[in-house]
């Protein structure tokens, strides 16, 4: 067998193409799921038992239930009960939800993490418990947690290549045409291989930068 990714030239824009599908569906999904987790850390350290009780739930649900059945409920079930969404929009909400959920685990561990004097001191200032969290906690919270929210991102490249089995053309979807067409697999999933790779390690290398950039003053 001879090994030659050169004669995929002509395809490496479809690729690009995927490549480029996938970051715009994971990025969406990453402010997506960062706003569901934002929430859902904050009511599983509420005073109230039922919304901590709700985050629960929600958290054991899309942590637990493999992606691939949360996707096809999404995309084959809701039409049922006339909710109906394009491939596209079913892959950024179905990434969203699972984001989310382990996002909350990441701003929770982040809120958890302040220390009981800084909030004691905020409390004797007069500032509102609404005050304390927008200003105090969550940028302390958010501040810690750059480094696992980069590792939730990069689980959430991973996972959109299952988005393929909706139809949608992402990169792995992307690369099974072109396999289809070429009869070159093995070149086709090498290079979606590095593909990935360079993807997830890029998000990898900004995510420690960041960290870096914001804890400059807080080691």
């Amino acid at each position: 067998m001879t090994f030659d990714p050169t004669t995929l030239a002509p395809y490496f824009g479809d690729l690009a193409a995927g490549a480029r599908l996938t970051a715009l569906a994971c990025a969406l999904a990453l402010a997506g799921g960062l706003v569901l987790g934002i929430v859902a850390a904050l009511m599983r350290t509420a005073a109230s038992p039922l919304a901590r009780r709700v985050a629960e739930i929600y958290v054991d649900i899309f942590r637990n239930v493999p992606f691939i059945v949360q996707l096809f409920f999404l995309f084959y079930g809701l039409p049922e009960i006339g909710v109906e969404l394009s491939a596209f929009g079913t892959g950024v909400l179905a990434l969203s939800l699972a984001g989310g959920a382990f996002t909350s685990d990441v701003i929770r561990s982040g809120i958890l993490a302040v220390e009981p004097g800084v909030l004691e001191a905020a409390q004797v200032s007069g500032l509102s418990r609404f005050a304390i969290y927008r200003h105090i906690v969550l940028p302390m919270a958010l501040r810690s947690s750059v480094r696992p929210l980069g590792s939730v991102f990069v689980n959430l490249i991973l996972t959109s290549s299952i988005l393929s089995a909706i139809t949608l053309n992402e990169l792995t979807g992307s690369a099974k045409i072109v396999a289809a067409d070429t009869f070159q697999p093995f070149e086709v999933y090498v290079l979606l291989l590095l593909l990935y790779a360079v993807m997830t390690w890029l998000v990898s290398l900004s995510a420690g930068a960041l960290h870096r950039r914001l804890n400059r003053d807080h080691g």
